[in-house]
C-alpha cells in the first residue's frame, strides 16, 4: 500500500543536489509551507538527504543560515531558469558558502554506499553551493527550468531528450495539473 504524501514530506525528486534545498520551502507561488521550521527539522532532512552519520548540534542559528543560503539558490535558480542577470547578494551568499570545504565521501560498511563525514554544517552547506555553482557554469545550465504549477515555483533541470519536461515531478505538480484541468473541463 502507497503512503500519502504530505507536506511534511521533504522532496528530493530533484536530480540536482542543489535544488533539493530550496525544495524545503514548498507552494512558494501560493502559501509557502516551510518544512525546516525548527533545528530538529533541518537535522532530519540533513538524515533523509542521506547525511545519516550527520551528528551535530544544530541551533536556530544554523537554521537561519541555511534559509539565508536556500533562498539564495532559489533566487539565483529563477534567474537561470528566467536567463535574468543573478543578484549579487545572492551570488555573494553562495560564493561565500562555497569556501568551507566540503564534507568528506566514505564508503559504508557495505562497500556499496557513500556516507557523508560533516565537521559542520557550513561544510554541507558549501556542497550544495558547489553543486550550484558546477551547475550554474556547465552545459546543464540552458536545461534549468522553473515548475509551470504556479503554486509550486520548484526549480529542476530537464535532462529529458525532448526538452519538454513542465514539471518538477510528474507523480507531484504533474498529477495535480492534470486533476486540474480535467476538473476544470468538466465543469464547463
Amino acid at each position: 500500500m502507497q503512503t500519502r504524501r504530505t507536506k511534511k514530506n521533504f522532496r528530493f525528486h530533484v536530480t540536482r543536489l542543489c535544488f533539493t534545498l530550496p525544495a524545503t520551502l514548498g507552494d512558494r507561488g501560493k502559501t509557502p509551507y516551510e518544512r525546516l521550521k525548527e533545528p530538529k527539522d533541518l537535522a532530519r532532512w540533513l538524515t533523509e538527504l542521506g547525511l545519516s552519520d550527520f551528528s551535530l548540534e544544530l541551533s536556530k542559528d544554523d537554521l537561519v543560515m541555511t534559509k539565508r543560503v536556500r533562498e539564495a539558490i532559489q533566487r539565483a535558480g529563477e534567474a537561470l531558469a528566467s536567463g535574468h542577470p543573478f543578484d549579487r547578494k545572492d551570488l555573494d551568499e553562495i560564493n561565500a558558502a562555497t569556501m568551507v570545504p566540503p564534507p568528506i565521501p566514505q564508503l559504508a560498511i557495505d562497500g556499496r554506499r557513500v556516507i557523508w563525514k560533516a565537521t559542520e554544517l557550513r561544510s554541507v552547506l558549501s556542497m550544495i553551493s558547489r553543486d550550484f555553482v558546477d551547475l550554474a557554469t556547465g552545459p546543464l545550465s540552458a536545461h534549468v527550468k522553473m515548475c509551470a504549477n504556479p503554486a509550486c515555483r520548484g526549480i529542476f533541470v530537464d535532462e529529458s531528450r525532448a526538452q519538454n519536461r513542465r514539471w518538477c515531478s510528474m507523480q507531484t505538480c504533474g498529477n495535480q495539473m492534470k486533476k486540474t484541468r480535467i476538473r476544470e473541463r468538466l465543469e464547463t
